[in-house]
């Protein structure tokens, strides 16, 4: 007798059911299952690694890699062959934040909070302004992330991304975006810290030196860092300022950045 398959969890079912090609009458459909769509959703679009996928679905990286081999099937039959694409069925669960079928990540059904990290269990992921392996100074202008998948007090995964845009708001929007959970940083204007609380994001400012080593003491909880450091030229971004350089020594010793 055939195991039952296990529940997929799914954030929420899409916002569009289906799509179909123009200039084409009548087309045959593709049908992508909402399980098959959630996996394109967390791998292609959020760029989670299939284990992370599979931990946010409850479901093995076998199933997830199977799911994802599927979707891009069906994905690419629909595009190269002008077929109608239809999302609809498949074997699945939406989650909802609570404490029997909720993923226990930093999701809308939790109001941003990343219940798993407290408890220590779950993969978390950590960003730093970059600049030539060491913490970039000056959050506002940084052009380099590097990004940290960690689990279990030990990184997993790492990726340098550059950043679209400079400005506090702007980069506060990339890091949510990429579902950052921590951001270790050297000198940040009061704005920047504000926006990095309501979207969820821990800041640990203040930090100097190598960003791998600032990541690693972090998650074996030997890093020096306050959690209120503010530049204090904080209108830097409206005024053209430089905050966050060697002259102003926001974050940095001796600087106006300290806690």
């Amino acid at each position: 007798m055939a195991r039952p398959s296990r529940c997929r969890r799914v954030c929420a079912e899409p916002s569009c059911w289906g799509f179909i090609p123009r200039g084409k009458e009548s087309p045959s459909e593709v049908v992508l299952t909402v399980d098959e769509y959630e996996v394109i959703r967390l791998v292609d679009y959020e760029k989670r690694t299939h284990e992370q996928c599979a931990a946010q679905m409850g479901i093995s990286r076998t199933t997830v890699t199977e799911l994802y081999e599927n979707a891009r099937f069906k994905l690419s039959d629909s595009l190269v062959n002008g077929k109608a694409l239809s999302i609809s069925g498949g074997h699945y669960r939406v989650c909802r934040g609570d404490r029997e079928y909720g993923c226990g990540r930093r999701c809308r059904w939790t109001g941003g909070k990343n219940t798993d990290i407290a408890k220590g269990e779950s993969l978390i992921k950590i960003a730093v302004p970059y600049e030539n392996g060491q913490v970039f100074q000056h959050f506002g202008h940084t052009q380099q992330m590097k990004i940290y998948d960690a689990e279990n007090g030990k990184i997993i995964q790492e990726q340098i991304a550059d950043t679209t845009d400079s400005g506090h708001s702007a980069l506060v929007s990339f890091l949510s975006g990429l579902r950052v959970d921590v951001l270790i940083c050297g000198g940040i204007g009061g704005g920047a810290w504000d926006a990095l609380a309501q979207a969820g994001i821990k800041p640990c400012g203040g930090v100097t030196g190598g960003a791998d080593e600032a990541v690693n003491a972090f998650l074996s909880g030997t890093l020096e860092y306050s959690s209120d450091v503010q530049c204090s030229h904080h209108g830097y971004e409206h005024h053209g300022g430089h905050c966050g350089e060697n002259k102003h020594g926001c974050g940095g010793k001796g600087g106006n950045c300290g806690a």
